[in-house]
Parts: structure tokens; C-alpha cells; sequence
């Protein structure tokens, strides 16, 4: 006997089987209509890219990068984790003829550790660089690493360490892709080129004169110009030695120089070779698979 009740069961059942196929229909209807074509070449080029939308390209991210790329309105070098790999599938992918890229790593323009700054001073705020470095006196030198490890957090490679309170690079890890650079609120931190297995590096951000360099840190550049006498590639710019990597020689001349400074505020850097490819697939994977970074 089939009971009001029933009835109601099996009509409204009914009344939502319509539905569904109604509002099945209406989205298929505008996934068709609406449906945003995307250029093949986009998709391949984001694909071959590696992922980590650190913005070094001076985009967002991958995919705004890819598209610019596939219109021709950006280089096909600009992907620094992607190196010269990647440069050389983008050009593929658009068939055109790869352009030469230059690696660069980061460098810590400052080697003094906590046992060797002078007028360190209490410091109970907030853990972070961006933070300490709002409160005046918290260290001699206004322009040396604070250690606080802002780098170290912002690196998706996990290539900076921070160790009695100095920022250290693993070059091996290192991709350039800058987003260290960003995070120090002191400019600690910037891109050198590396044209060879090795390079020259001035370790010290200190522009002041010597004698106020002494009384704040025991191994900042006192400006005496040594350097820049022993070798042409490095001239002054203030009171800190400058170096023209375009005309650095990287055979014995580096440590001549580096010998020559007598606080210790250069340094030859390298061997930067067999990093890992930042290119595609690959990458994605060591992007995900990464441990994160503790200071």
C-alpha cells in the first residue's frame, strides 16, 4: 500500500535527481563559455620552470613569469634557481636561440661573529632581524649581520645557516634566487657573479672610517686600500674596496689579495660548481621534499 508518505519520498527524491542533472548541465554550459584558452607555450615553459615563485625575475611568480616569456616581453635567463639549464629549455620551447647566462651566489658582506663585535648590547624583543634592527645600539656596527636568521627562514633551499650569530652560505645549495637579499633589513646580503670556480669577496659592510671600525668590530675593513693596489679589479668606493668581477683573474692573484687585507675583510669563495639543477619536475620535487630551516 503505497502511504502519503511515500509518495512524498519518491517525488522529492525525483525533484532532486532533476536538479542535479539541471545544475549538471548549467556547469558544463559555462565551463564551455568561459573557458580561458591558454597558450600550449605557457603551460610548457611554467613547466620546465622550477617552482618556487621566489619573485627573482622580478615577477610574482612562475607562472606570471612563463607568461611573459611566451610573449616575448621578458629573457629567458631571468630564472636564477633555474640557471643555465633552464635558460636553455625555455629557448627550446620557444624555439629560439639560448642566451648565455652568468651564475650568481649569495655572498654575506659581513664576517664577524658575536665573540668579535664590540658594543653588543641587550636585546630582549622579538627574534627576527627586521625586528632588532628598530632599536638603535643593539650592536656597535650598524651595518653588520644582526644573526637573527631572517635570511636563513626566507631561503626556500635551505642554503644559510646562521652560526655565532653570523649568516653563512652553503654555495653548493645556493641557487640565487635572492629572496636572502630581500629579507635583510640591513643589506647584509647581495648577489655576486660567479664567472669561474672561484671568486673574491668583500666581507665587510662597514663604510665608516678606520678608526671607528675599530672600536665596533675587531675584523671590519679599516679602508687602507691595500687591496686595492695589489690588484686592478678592485678599487675603492669610500672607505670599502669595490671589486669588478669583469675584470677579476681567478688564478693566484685572489689570495695575494686576500693575504694582503690585515683585518681579514676579504675572502675567495667557491667552489660553486655541481649544484643541483633548479629546472622542472626535479626541482618541484626537491622543493617539497626540503626540511625546513630552524635558527
Amino acid at each position: 500500500m503505497i502511504t502519503l508518505t511515500s509518495v512524498s519520498i519518491i517525488l522529492a527524491a525525483a525533484i532532486l535527481v532533476v536538479l542535479a542533472i539541471v545544475v549538471a548541465y548549467i556547469l558544463g554550459w559555462a565551463n564551455r563559455t568561459f573557458a580561458v584558452e591558454v597558450d600550449p607555450a605557457v603551460a610548457k615553459i611554467n613547466e620546465a620552470l622550477p617552482g618556487a615563485n621566489c619573485g627573482g625575475c622580478g615577477y610574482v611568480g612562475c607562472s606570471e613569469y612563463a607568461e611573459a616569456v611566451s610573449v616575448g616581453e621578458a629573457d629567458t635567463t631571468l630564472c636564477a634557481p633555474g640557471g643555465s639549464a633552464c635558460s636553455q629549455a625555455l629557448a627550446e620551447i620557444l624555439g629560439v636561440e639560448a642566451q648565455q647566462t652568468e651564475k650568481q651566489l649569495a655572498v654575506v658582506h659581513c664576517s664577524a661573529t658575536s665573540d668579535e663585535r664590540l658594543g653588543l648590547a641587550a636585546y630582549d624583543g622579538e627574534e627576527t632581524c627586521a625586528a632588532a634592527n628598530l632599536i638603535a645600539g643593539v650592536q656597535g656596527c650598524a651595518y653588520g649581520c644582526l644573526g637573527l636568521g631572517d635570511c636563513a627562514r626566507a631561503c626556500p633551499y635551505g642554503a644559510i645557516s646562521v652560526e655565532n650569530d653570523l649568516a653563512a652560505v652553503d654555495e653548493q645549495k645556493c641557487l640565487g634566487c635572492k629572496k636572502c637579499v630581500a629579507a635583510c633589513p640591513r643589506a647584509v646580503i647581495s648577489m655576486v657573479p660567479f664567472a669561474a670556480e672561484r671568486t673574491l669577496a668583500v666581507t665587510c659592510g662597514n663604510r665608516d672610517f678606520g678608526p671607528d671600525v675599530k672600536q665596533v668590530c675587531q675584523t671590519g675593513c679599516i679602508g687602507c686600500k691595500a687591496c686595492a693596489k695589489l690588484s686592478d679589479a678592485v678599487e675603492m668606493n669610500g672607505n670599502l674596496p669595490l671589486v669588478d668581477y669583469a675584470k677579476l683573474k681567478t688564478d693566484g692573484d685572489l689570495e695575494s689579495v686576500v693575504a694582503k687585507c690585515p683585518m681579514n675583510a676579504l675572502a675567495v669563495i667557491g667552489t660553486a660548481l655541481n649544484r643541483p639543477s633548479a629546472c622542472g619536475p626535479a626541482s618541484r620535487r626537491r622543493q617539497r621534499n626540503r626540511t625546513s630551516v630552524r635558527v
